[in-house]
This record gives structure tokens, C-alpha cells and sequence, in this order.
């Protein structure tokens, strides 16, 4: 080995040196071009992507072969045998590299991810090691750049929907700092009209190793950074207990209750909670399972049982830990604000997780007879709690996803639960218009979560109708992995990082066209609700804007469907319906209004 590693080290010294310093001085602005590139536009498109990582590579295993590599007069008479056959290794595993993103057929994010991972870990190994083999400044520079890159790797292939920002880090910094260093060679060299060699290697001053020094700190920062980000996000996310697995023996009737159990989170004084589980349906009368919470006040003995109020919550997430009775949060999360006044007037709280939040099954984000059946079938397994006796009355309050669930369990009643009569519907700022809501959502910022959700559900639902064939394909992965967080968890804020720093649009065409488009509008409830309906809006709402509500509840009015639409000057998406907001009294006094029988005043319009 120390014939071969002297004649390798004869061999990069000759090729070196029959490198002119104008191509080492063009190399090195290649690297801070393309590692620029890389860095300050990451989310730019999956092709971009492909040619970075292909360019950076090939730019990074050339210079290894064939570029300087400034060191110290200490380290040069100290150098390794196994430097050159290090760097070799190194070259070879970034042409590597390459050639497999390169030559893969259609490469997706995900192809992406798995080869830059293992190039990361793989090169890093070989700088710890070659850094090992060294002294000095040089030493520590090649051990941190190493540990750097390999705990980039590591993230690339443990957390998908951040290999942009690995690449960026990873590689894009990596590229700059090289080409920096090339450059700043090729233009020395030039002035002093060829290397001054200590041994085989060229001597710079020692500033230069500083400064490499320091980039390898920065590289280390941030790799440990995104690192405890990851830490973070993965400890800080919800997961369901045992009690949301299914019994041994699930009855096929909806609306049994198989499962019950005290609940005191968040739950005020003078009330008695129990999180509940419970059969139900899905779209197409398909079985499936879900979870609530129901809240009684504490009446006196000879009182009457209490009236409902079913709580359809706002959008809490896709995944199963989302569901708001395993969260910390249980209504607040779902934007229930309201817990207090309900109790205060003797009504019971039937709040649903819905299915597929808390329970193992597909969540029917925005999917219409899937949300409204769980409503259902949550006050159906309510009133088979022990010892618990509710009134036959029901309304149903629900915000933003949960206004359409609202709107859905109107429509479905009659024919799925006749058993549960509806004395009114209130829908809260409800998503109601899906095509042209989903149409929105690139507008407002943090919206690609919501729309990850909708992707997500539709694909589950919907495999005719793959939504991600709309979705572009550099963002795809992305999409995937912000469904998996929960609004209420840590790696919320990662999902709106990565949704503020795309610059490029999310869906490759118009998302309302085609299959995608179809269940979308199929989705839109334009049924008939027989009971009353309340529609309230928040004037100031970037995300349900008052148009599309306009827009929305117009239609239904010149279809036959009597609405009390309501509209709240200074009220945003969420305020509408915090405890100061100006709907609050309203909804409770139309809710006592429902409940005593009194008819609701003939309205179709804003009022």
C-alpha cells in the first residue's frame, strides 16, 4: 500500500500541476455558482434539483481529483499515505453520485433523497477518516466538515420532505466553500505564475485555513441545527393510546358505543367528560371506527335531560394523532371556544374526532358523508353512556372543515340518522366552496398544509382520481410529508417553513379540472338541509374569503334552501369565533331559539 499510495500521490501531484490555474480559478466559480443556486433557491423545481446535485457532484469529485487542496507547511510534512487514496474514494463516491441521480430513469424527490443521503454519509466518513490521518487546523476542518456531512445524510434519509434543505446545506454550502478555496488558488497561482509546492501539496497562508476552519463550524451549526429540529419535531408529535384500537369484536351497526372512559383535560368544573369510541361509516356505507368527547354539566337530579350541541371541530390535522381528544389542546385546537357558555345554559357538549384522527383509518378531510356520519353516530354512542340520559334535541355547531362537516350532517340526517332530529344547523365560516377554496390556498400563506391535507384524503379516497397527478413533482414528497403533522405539534411551523420558502407554484395545472376537480365539486354540500341553517362569515377572512361564501351561499338560496347568512365586520378566520367575538351571542341566542321550537325568521340573505 505505500507503493500505490506514493505513486497516487505522484499521480494527483502531475495531474495538479498540468491543471492551468485559470481552469482551477473557472472550477471554483462554477462550485459558488451552482452551490448559490442550490442554497438560495432550493424549493425551485425537482429538475433544478436533479441538476444541482448532478452538476455539484461531478464539480466536487473533479476537484478532488484534480484540485489543490491548500494545507499548512506542519500538515504537508506530516500528510498521510492515505490521503490520495482518501480523496479517490471520495471523487469516485461524488461521480457516483452523479451518474445514479443522473441515469435514473425519471428520478423522483424521494430517488433524490436516498442517493444525496448516502453520498452525504459516505464522503463525510471519508473526511472524518482522512481528518483522523492529519494534524493541525487541517485536522480539525476535515473532522467537522465530515460530521457535518454525514449527519446531513443521515437527515436526507430519515426526513424526506427536508432533502432540499440538506441539499442546500449539505452540498449547496459544500460547493461554495470549495469553490471559494478553487478560486482563490487559481487566481494565486496565476499571479505567481505557477504552485509553490511544500512536498505534493500547495502551501497557502494560514488565514486560509482559518477561514476553512470556520466554514466547517458554520456547516456543523447547521447540520446540528436541523438535526435537533428533527429531534424536535419527532418527540413533539401526538400519538393515540391503546384506547383508540379497535375491540376483538366491532358490531357492524353505526353508532354503537364500544368503548368509554373518564376524560378530565381541559374540562371545566361543574361538568363530567368521557372520551368515547364508536362504530360509524365512511363514503359507499364502508365500516370504520371513530372517537369524541362528551361533556355533561352537572344538573340536578330531577333535571331534564340536556339538549345537544354536536361540535363538528375546524382542521386539526390528516394523521391519526390529530385527533383533538389525544391532543393537549382538545377543543381550543379544534378552535372550540365555547365550552364554558354551552355548559352554562344545561346543554351537553358531543364533540367527534371524526374518523381516521385517534382511530386507525383514512381521515375524510373535506369528504362530505364520511365527516357528517361521524357527527352522527357520535351522538348515537353518546347516549349509550352509563348512567347518562340525553334530551332527543340536537344542533350542530361546526367552523372552517367542521362548518362542512356541519353543512354535510344536515344533508345526510334524514336518510343515514333519522333517529338524531336536528333542530338547526350552524355552519362557521365553513369550507363550502372546495374548488374554489382549494383554488385559494396558494394565496394565503401557510395554505400548501391545508391543501396537503386535501391531497392526502383525496388520494386515500380517490384512486381514480390521484390528486398528486396535479401536484408538482419537485413538491410532492413535500406534500406527503406535511400531512403527517398536526397543526397543534412542533413540526407545524417546519411544514410552514418549507410552505414559505417554495417560489414556485404547488400544482402543475388547474387543481378544479379533471378527476381531482370532479370529487371536489361532488364534495361541495349542495344538498337540501331540512333543518334551519346558519351561515356566519368573518368579513376579514384570508383563508374562507367572504366572496367565495358570498358566492356560495347565493347559489344555495336560488336552489331553494333557506340560509340566516351573517357576516362579522373586523372578524378573521379564527376570531370569528374566539369567546369576544360579536357571533358568539348571536349563535347562542339562535341556538336557544332552535331548541325552545321557535321558527326561524324567513331569511336568504346577509343579515
Amino acid at each position: 500500500m505505500t507503493r500505490f499510495g506514493a505513486m497516487l500521490r505522484a499521480r494527483l501531484r502531475d495531474a495538479g500541476d498540468r491543471v492551468p490555474p485559470w481552469v482551477s480559478a473557472l472550477l471554483g466559480t462554477v462550485c459558488v455558482i451552482v452551490g448559490a443556486v442550490v442554497v438560495l433557491r432550493p424549493f425551485a423545481s425537482l429538475a433544478l434539483l436533479v441538476v444541482a446535485v448532478v452538476v455539484g457532484s461531478v464539480v466536487l469529485g473533479v476537484a478532488e481529483l484534480v484540485g489543490d487542496r491548500p494545507t499548512t507547511g506542519e500538515v504537508a510534512a506530516s500528510a498521510s499515505r492515505w490521503s490520495p487514496v482518501l480523496r479517490v474514494a471520495r471523487a469516485l463516491t461524488f461521480l457516483a453520485l452523479a451518474a445514479a441521480v443522473a441515469l435514473w430513469p425519471g428520478p423522483s424527490l424521494l430517488v433524490v433523497t436516498i442517493l444525496v443521503g448516502i453520498g452525504l454519509v459516505v464522503s463525510g466518513a471519508l473526511d472524518v477518516l482522512e481528518g483522523m490521518l492529519a494534524r493541525g487546523t487541517e485536522r480539525w476542518t476535515l473532522v467537522l466538515l465530515g460530521v457535518a456531512s454525514a449527519v446531513l445524510g443521515l437527515l436526507a434519509l430519515a426526513w424526506p420532505d427536508v432533502t432540499v434543505l440538506v441539499v442546500a446545506v449539505g452540498l449547496g454550502v459544500r460547493l461554495v466553500l470549495l469553490g471559494v478555496r478553487l478560486a482563490v488558488s487559481g487566481v494565486r497561482r496565476s499571479r505567481e505564475g505557477g504552485a509553490e509546492r511544500e512536498g505534493d501539496v500547495v502551501a497557502v497562508p494560514g488565514g486560509s485555513h482559518r477561514a476553512g476552519l470556520a466554514g466547517a463550524i458554520v456547516a456543523v451549526v447547521l447540520a446540528t441545527g436541523l438535526a435537533g429540529v428533527s429531534v424536535a419535531v419527532q418527540s413533539g408529535a401526538p400519538h393515540p393510546d391503546a384506547f383508540y384500537d379497535p375491540p376483538a369484536d366491532v358490531p357492524s351497526e353505526p353508532g354503537r358505543l364500544l368503548r368509554a372512559e373518564p376524560f378530565s383535560r381541559a374540562v371545566p368544573d361543574g361538568s363530567t367528560a368521557w372520551r368515547v369510541l364508536y362504530t360509524t361509516t365512511r363514503d359507499e356505507d364502508e365500516p370504520a371506527l371513530s372517537s369524541a368527547i362528551v361533556v355533561l354539566p352537572d344538573l340536578p337530579d330531577d333535571a331534564a335531560p340536556p339538549p345537544v350541541v354536536a361540535w363538528a371541530h375546524g382542521t386539526t390535522g390528516f394523521a391519526r394523532g390529530c385527533a383533538p381528544s389525544v391532543l393537549d389542546e382538545p377543543f381550543e385546537s379544534g378552535a372550540f371556544y365555547l365550552l364554558d357558555e354551552v355548559l352554562a345554559r344545561g346543554w351537553a357538549l358531543v364533540a367527534p374526532d371524526y374518523t381516521g384522527l385517534g382511530t386507525d383509518s383514512p381521515h375524510p378531510y373535506l369528504i362530505g358523508e364520511g365527516e357528517g356520519r361521524s357527527v352522527l353516530d357520535a351522538v348515537r354512542a353518546a347516549r349509550g353512556l352509563d348512567g347518562v340520559a340525553l334530551g332527543e334535541q340536537t344542533v350542530v355547531w361546526g367552523h372552517s372543515q367542521g362548518g362542512h362537516a356541519a353543512l354535510w350532517t344536515g344533508q345526510v340526517a334524514p336518510e343515514y340518522a333519522a333517529d338524531v332530529p336536528l333542530a338547526g344547523v350552524a355552519a362557521l365560516a365553513p369550507a363550502s366552496d372546495l374548488p374554489a377554496l382549494v383554488e385559494h390556498l396558494e394565496a394565503v400563506p401557510g395554505g400548501s398544509i391545508f391543501a396537503s391535507y386535501v391531497v392526502e384524503a383525496y388520494a386515500a379516497a380517490y384512486p381514480e382520481a390521484d390528486p398528486y397527478d396535479v401536484v408538482r413533482p419537485g413538491a410532492r414528497i413535500v406534500v406527503h410529508e406535511m400531512a403527517t403533522r398536526c397543526l397543534a405539534e412542533p413540526g407545524a411551523l417546519v411544514s410552514l417553513a418549507e410552505t414559505l420558502a417554495m417560489d414556485q407554484p404547488l400544482w402543475t395545472g388547474d387543481p378544479t379540472t379533471g378527476a381531482f376537480g370532479e370529487r371536489l365539486a361532488e364534495n361541495v354540500p349542495t344538498g337540501r338541509v331540512a333543518a334551519p341553517v346558519l351561515v356566519a362569515q368573518g368579513a376579514d377572512d384570508t383563508l374562507v374569503v367572504p366572496g367565495m361564501q358570498d358566492a356560495y351561499v347565493g347559489t344555495r338560496c336560488a336552489q331553494g334552501q333557506p340560509v340566516d347568512y351573517r357576516r362579522y365586520d373586523g372578524a378573521d378566520h379564527v376570531g370569528l369565533v374566539e369567546a369576544g367575538s360579536p357571533l358568539v351571542p348571536d349563535l347562542l341566542r339562535w341556538t336557544e331559539d332552535r331548541l325552545a321550537g321557535t321558527a326561524p325568521t324567513p331569511t336568504c340573505g346577509v343579515g
